[in-house]
Formats: structure tokens, sequence, C-alpha cells
């Protein structure tokens, strides 16, 4: 970590510092009047002078460029470029088989009863970038420790499988079973990368573009974060993002810019490859997407090295003594830059230098071929080679490496720099023998004629392949790879759970604070308290959470530099550089990104964490459902909490906050275990099977989403036969009609089994029905399990039929079953299939509205009269009570009325 003094200022200076500087001694004479001015007069005084100097050079209407935007050219001059300690030649020749592999096994995905499709373009513009960082920079795990954690662009995935397949990590077979996972297993190969689908390689899912970008900020803050807290030495640890120009229009991938330019993660590097190309045109055709993203990257306080012009352009701008030449640079737009890739190099000495006899003279003695070959520095390996070295060594800020390149390079004039060039995947015979001799592949015409193109290898003992695993032997080992060093954690004992078991007693509270109280006596367990990370969007007063404050404190690297204004109170806000809980200010994305990474810590630093996010429910699967399924395909474990959740129970918020669908959006994401309880006791049960699922002897990669409610009640005590199974399962029987004669089954889930239970004793007092309340912990894993059930049989049918566990639980349960919930009807509906009987649902359907809890639930009709009514329903149905008791029971308890209701106790604040 950067000591303060370390930091470099959020003003960045704006130096052109390629234009060469022809008159060196007028140069000093003005830098000593400068010095002069500091010394004599004092810093204001200067500053004062500059200001003034600027301000008449826009009046004389001289260009000056502003601090956040630069000249067109490279930000390092050449005479500052470091020694390449590589052997070019070499590196030239793996590039060209890697480049051809990765083309090829796209092109072979496209034969004839295959065509899984695949993308080459993006991979052939960052070609070189990667391979720098492959032979100098990224640093692999056999140290023992996490080595750099790489985000590689997932467009550019044949790549990185083309360079595995010439270090023998991958077979010819793998490359054939390129996006064939299942028909080519155990040869397929994923599409993009996929932890999940290839958890032995890839590390980091980025294929859903700008969750890379942010994704990469919070890994690296983690790193920051675990090193602090003394849980891993993280300090080798450098984390890349390779990122698309276009795809930085997302607002994941700039959204997040500033946290890490506050927190000087030094430890970060993006790579935006600007091939100037979207997936279907230009991403500026009108403007300069590198001038853009530098301002925007300045502005937020990062350091920005500009790669846009290779060698061949060194020996041009230095006779650039006019300027004219950076001058054209500046003024041509991306979109012609992109007809100059494409065109002669005769046009582009006509439109580019033709119409200025001064650039015109520069180019006199070149040929309309040099004049062609004139790169973008994004294909040059010295000159990358030069701008990751500066982001490695840079200290106190991020760094962003913008690197012009040509989508499509060198793959032939029919994909180089084309609108259409993202959704080309097949190359024509004439096109690989252009491709090959422009690789200088050796090749010959007949393999490319016949059949498919071959793969290349130029054999294991060859010095190219001798001198890629010597390398990456250098950096510690191969990238990508994914390794799961952690062991179990040694769980909880039962008595951690005892306190929130005991129930409530008189005292009322909402679900949330049964959480945090459980989290309170976790939290003190010798071995599991410090692995704990809190996370939550700038809400911890409202979940009741402001008592962790003193104890764990808020991560701030800086520390608290300040006086907190209620430092007298107990429970005051309290920042400190091991501080345990994160607070990521007003950023469900952020705080998505913080659970992603420290989710994953298991497996990126052999150290698990334990996140616990806690945010409005409604803000959770619904904005960031992008995200939690990153956090699946990542592998990532923790705890997920929806608090101020149901349609109807945050009432006085209105509908942006009335949430009756999470727990049916978390149904869609294969890797998550939901739950909508109840009770305290519920709670404990749920909470300790997650910690031995995702972090016992065998633990499974998936995380747990708890809904959690606003809503005080009373909570009992554990029952002493508790159902421990069944609430871990998803069902168990609360509680068990006592009075009556026609029996019937109500179940419900979360903050509606009160009203069941009020239901319940409704229908006993006045309708002669006993009805049992089943408490319904998870409607979303009882369909998965009878889901599992019924595909068992569909292919082993021969074998003894599977019964799903609700069919198990609910036989011999007598009457109707009616299923209640603040959530729509589709989240118990998942179940009707499975419920040996007469099965109805009960929801908040439609949009939410601010009300008082009572007539929210009258206006849904989910209340414990509506229940009522609704069992009444299902009997007459059945024909166990006269059809004539509807209205009676309607008109006894007002349903139509919705201020008739009960308003309940206050919903208006979380």
């Amino acid at each position: 970590m950067a000591s303060g003094s370390d930091r470099n200022p959020i003003i960045i200076g704006g130096l052109p510092s390629q234009v060469p500087d022809f008159d060196p001694e007028e140069t000093q004479e003005w830098l000593d009047s400068l010095d002069a001015a500091v010394d004599e007069r004092g810093r204001e005084r200067a500053r004062y002078l500059m200001l003034r100097l600027i301000e008449r050079a826009r009046e004389k209407r001289v260009a000056v460029p502003e601090m956040r935007s630069t000249d067109y050219v490279n930000t390092i001059p050449t005479r500052a470029e470091p020694f390449f300690p590589g052997n070019e030649e070499i590196e030239r020749k793996i590039l060209n088989a890697t480049r051809w592999n990765a083309a090829v096994m796209v092109s072979r995905a496209q034969r004839p009863g295959i065509g899984v499709g695949g993308h080459i373009a993006t991979f052939a513009s960052s070609a070189s970038l990667y391979d720098v960082g492959f032979n100098h920079f990224f640093r692999g795990k056999d140290e023992g420790d996490g080595g750099d954690q790489v985000f590689f662009q997932g467009h550019a995935s044949p790549g990185i499988y083309a360079r595995a397949f010439l270090l023998d990590r991958l077979s010819e077979d793998n490359l054939d079973g390129f996006r064939q996972e299942k028909s080519k297993a155990p040869h397929g190969l994923s599409s993009y990368p996929h932890p999940r689908l290839m958890p032995d390689f890839w590390e980091f899912p980025t294929v859903s573009m700008g969750l890379g970008p942010i994704g990469a900020i919070y890994q690296a803050r983690m790193n920051r974060y675990m090193h602090a807290r003394e849980i891993a030495d993280t300090s080798k640890s450098h984390v890349w993002a390779f990122l698309g120009d276009g795809e930085m229009d997302e607002p994941e991938s700039l959204g997040q810019l500033t946290i890490a330019a506050r927190e000087g993660l030094d430890n970060l590097t993006f790579v935006v490859n600007c091939n100037l190309q979207r997936l279907d045109g230009p991403v500026r055709g009108n403007g300069k997407v590198i001038q853009e993203l530098e301002s925007v990257f300045r502005g937020a306080g990062w350091n920005v090295i500009k790669l846009i012009w290779d060698r061949t352009w060194d020996p041009l701008l230095a006779q650039d003594r006019d300027g004219i030449l950076v001058n054209r640079m500046n003024t041509t737009p991306d979109g012609q830059f992109q007809t100059y890739a494409t065109e002669s190099g005769a046009y582009i000495r006509d439109h580019f230098f033709g119409d200025d006899q001064r650039l015109r003279a520069m180019v006199e003695g070149m040929t309309d071929d040099q004049i062609l070959h004139l790169g973008r520095g994004g294909h040059d390996h010295k000159k990358i080679y030069a701008a990751f070295k500066a982001a490695v060594e840079h200290k106190g800020q991020p760094t962003v490496i913008l690197a012009k390149t040509v989508k499509g390079w060198t793959l032939g004039p029919n994909f180089e720099g084309r609108n259409a060039t993202h959704q080309m995947k097949k190359l024509t015979v004439d096109d690989l023998k252009g491709f090959r001799d422009r690789l200088h592949l050796p090749i010959s015409d007949k393999e490319l004629e016949s059949g498919a193109p071959p793969y290349y290898h130029p054999g294991r003992d060859s010095e190219e392949i001798q001198y890629m695993h010597d390398r990456r032997l250098g950096l510690g080992g191969y990238v990508p790879t994914r390794v799961v060093r952690s062991k179990p954690l040694a769980l909880p004992e039962d008595k951690t759970y005892a306190s929130v078991k005991k129930g409530s007693g008189q005292q009322s509270i909402a679900t949330t604070m049964a959480f945090v109280r459980l989290l309170k006596d976790l939290m003190r367990d010798k071995e599991l308290g410090k692995r704990f990370v809190l996370i939550a969007p700038d809400e911890y007063r409202t979940f009741g959470m402001d008592s962790f404050f003193p104890s764990a404190k808020i991560y701030n690297p800086l520390g608290q530099q300040y006086e907190s204004v209620d430092r007298e109170l107990l429970l005051a806000y309290k920042e400190s550089p091991t501080g345990q809980m994160l607070h990521d200010g007003i950023s469900e994305a952020g705080c998505t990104a913080s659970l992603i990474a420290a989710g994953s810590a298991y497996a990126t630093h052999g150290e698990p964490l334990i996140p616990v996010y806690v945010f409005y429910s409604m803000f959770g699967f619904q904005r960031t459902g992008d995200q939690f399924w990153q956090m699946s395909d990542q592998l990532a474990r923790g705890f997920v909490l929806g608090a101020t959740a149901g349609r109807t129970t945050l009432t006085g918020e209105g509908l942006q906050h009335a949430d009756g669908h999470s727990q049916l959006l978390a149904s869609t994401n294969p890797g998550c275990v939901a739950y909508d309880p109840a009770f305290g006791f519920e709670i404990a049960h749920i909470v300790r099977d997650g910690l031995r699922r995702m972090y016992g002897p065998d633990s499974e990669d998936v995380f747990y989403y708890l809904t959690v409610y606003n809503e005080p009640i009373r909570h009992p005590a554990e029952p002493a036969n508790v159902d421990a199974e069944g609430i871990v399962k998803g069902v168990y029987r609360f509680s068990e009609g006592t009075s009556g004669s026609i029996p019937a089954q109500i179940m419900a889930s979360g903050v509606a089994v009160p009203w069941a239970v009020e239901a319940q004793k409704i229908l006993a007092e006045e309708w002669n029905v006993k009805a049992d309340v089943w408490s319904a912990t998870s409607w979303n894993e009882l369909r998965r399990e009878a889901v599992a059930c019924e595909e068992y049989n569909l292919l082993h049918p021969e074998e003894e039929q599977r019964v799903p566990y609700v069919t198990r639980k609910l036989a011999g349960a007598q009457g109707p079953f009616v299923a209640v919930s603040d959530w729509m009807r589709a989240v118990p509906d998942q179940i009707a299939r499975w419920v040996p009987g007469t099965y109805q649902s009960l929801g908040a359907d439609g949009f939410g509205f601010a009300d008082t809890r009572g007539a929210a639930r009258r206006f849904f009709h989910i209340d414990a009269q509506s229940i009522v009514v609704g069992v009444l329903t299902e009997l007459a149905r059945e024909g166990k009570v006269d059809r004539s008791v509807l209205k009676q029971a309607i008109d006894r308890y007002q349903l139509l009325d919705v201020s008739a209701a009960d308003p309940g106790a206050a919903g208006g604040d979380a």
C-alpha cells in the first residue's frame, strides 16, 4: 500500500511528452522563470501567473491541451522507453502461432454440422498486449500465493486457449471441442471465461460486458483489504483487466473508477484495447474515444498511459518541428482512422499527409508500402512493455493503458478494420493463405485446400516453446489457472446459536434484527469471527448493524482523519485501516462486486472469507442480477440478505421499494440457495447449514439468499421437537390444529406465517375448521429437489421412482392446501405440481404502493381474514362447507373495503 506521501495528486499533468524540444535553452529560461516566481513570490503567486498564461494562450488561439487531455501521441516518449528484456524475434514467432491457432479454432468450429460460432477479431487486435503480459508480467500461483489476477476480455478467449495449446495445457481435441462442452466432453471448451464450466482454468467470468472492469476494481480493493487485516499476504498480487473501448460505455465499466483512485489502488491496471470498433461499427466515429477515455480516467484520478503509435512513427514525430503532424493526429476522427486501416498506402499519403506540404514532405522518402505499415502502438512489443512496466511501477494511483489497435489485425483485408469483423467467424482458403503468409508459417497450400485448416505447433522441443515454458517458470506458473488451496473451517458449536433460538420473549423484533443478533454471536467465534466481511450500500443503520461500528469498524485504508460528528455516541461511526465492514456508499453494483471478490477469496488467495451482504431486497436480484449470475459463475460463496423484503411490509416507501418477486428471480440462479424464514430459530438452522455447505469439509459452490423483513413480531422459542431437517429442506409443520372438525392446511413463508397462525385461530373458532400451519422456509429449494426427482425418474424408468420431499412431507395431511406469502403467487406456485391435494395460492401480485401494512394486505387479499376466506373457498369447492358461507365471510370481514382492515404496526420506515 502506498503511503500518503507516495500518492500523486488528483490533477495530472498534460505534457505532450513525445513532441521534441527544438529550443532547450528557451525552455529552460521559462522553467527558470517559474522557479524564481515560486522561490521569491510563493506558490500561490506562481499559480496565478500560470493561470493567466493559460488564459492568454487561449486568447491568442494557442492550442493548449486541458489538463485532462493530452496530445494524441504516446505518453511515454521514445527516449524514456526501458530496455526490452525479451527476445523479440522468438516472441513474434510465438505470437504468430497463437494468432493462427486462435483463428483456425474458431474457423473449424464452423464446420458443417457444428456451426457453434466464435469470435476471432477481438483477440487478433489484442494479441500483442496479452503476449507481453504472459511473457513478462502475469504472475502465476506456484509460489503459494494468489499470483496476479487477470481479467481476460471475454471475446478474446480463443487466443488464451491457443496459447494454452502451445504449452500442452490443452490438446487438439480440446481446441476442436470449442463451444461443445457436452458433446465433446471431457474435451469441450467453454465459449468464454467461465470458472464454473472450467474450474481449473478460468478464474473470472468477464464476457458480460462491464462486469470485468468493476470486478477488477473490487478485486484489487479486496486484495488490499485482506492484506490490511492480515488474512493473506497480497502485496505481490497485481490485478490486470483487459477491456474493450466499446465495453467502456457500460455503466459498470466507469461507475466505480473513483473508489480505485480514492484508495490509491496502484495494484490495479486496466488495459483498454482501443481498436475503435464496437460490435457493429465505430465506437466514436466522429470523435476520439482514446481522448475521451483519457479525460474520464484523469478526472477520476487515475494514471493514464496512452499507447497510440508504434516505433515506425518515431522518426516522423522527431522531425515534427511545427507540431503539424501531432495536430493532424489530434484532429483526425476515429472513423477516418478506421478507413485508413482498410485502405492503401497511396490513399493514406493523399488523405492523411497530402493536403499539407509540410506533412507530405515528411513522407517523401517513404514508399506507399512503408506508409501503409505505419502502425498502432498496441501491436508493438517494445512499446507495450514500456507501458506495462510503467504501470506496475507507478505508485499511489491505479493505471489505465489506452492501447490503440486494429480490430482483426493480421487476418487480412476482408477482416481488418471492417465494421462486420466481430461477426465474421470463418476464413476462406484465400483468407487462410494470406493469413499464413502474413505470419510466415510453414503450412502448405495443400494442407489449406484439403479439409479443415490445420493447427500449428512448432514442436515441443522448439526454441519458441521452451522460451514460453521458461518465461512462465520464471513468473511463477501458468496463467490462467484456478487453484483451491483453502481448508475447511472449524464450524461454530451449537451454543453459538442458542441465543437466537430462545426467541424474543415479550420483545417484538424483525427477522432482520434476529439475523443481526445471530451474526454478532458468530463474529465472536475465535476461528470464524475474523473471516466475516460485512457489506452494505450505505444502510447499516437501517438494518440495525450500526452496533458493529465500534468493534468491527468500517474499512478505510486511510483510517479516520476527522472527528466524527457522532463521536460522543456509543454507536459512533468509526473508520479504520483494519476495519471489517465495507461501506461502499450508495452502489449496489460496487457492493456486489465486493461480495464476489470476498466470496471467491478461498480460491483466489486460499483464504476463505464469509461475506454477508445486506441490502434492500428490491435492489438486489432486480438491480444487480447479472452480477449474482457472475457470482455463481465465479463459484463465490457467502450470505446475501434481502432486507425489507415483501410487497406489503415496507409499505410507506411505495412502489419501487415493494419487493414481491426477488425470491422468484433468485430461483432462476442455479447457484443460489434461497430461503424466506419466519423466525429466529429458523434463521439459526439455515445459517448453520449454509456454513456447513459452503465452508465445511465437503464444501459446495453455492451462495445463500435469505429474505428478511422489517416488521417487528414476537419470535417463539425453538420447539423442543423442532423439525430441523424440514427447516433446511424447505417445509415443516409449525403449528398443528387443535380444534375444529374440518381439516385444512395452510402453507406460509416469512412474514406471512403469523397471518396464517391468526387465520388458523379464526377458522377454528368461527368456522369449525382444523387447519395446520406449515412454514415453507424455501419454496425454491422444494421445487429444485422435486425437479431433480423427476429428472431421475425420467432417465431411470426401471429403478425405484423417487418421490419429492414436499410430497412425502405433506403426505397424510388432510384437506385442501392454501399457500400464502408476501410474494407474488408465482413464488408458492412453484411447488403446486407436487402438493398431494387441492392447492391454491394467495399472493401480492401487481405493483406495490404506499399505505398501511393492513390496507396493503387487505388490497392484495393475503391478510389473515383473506386466508380464512381462501381456505373456506377451497373447502366449498370440495363440498365440505356450504358455498353460502363464503359471502358471509366476505361480508363479516369486509374484504372488499381496504380501509376496514386493521392498519397493523407502522411500516413506513426500514
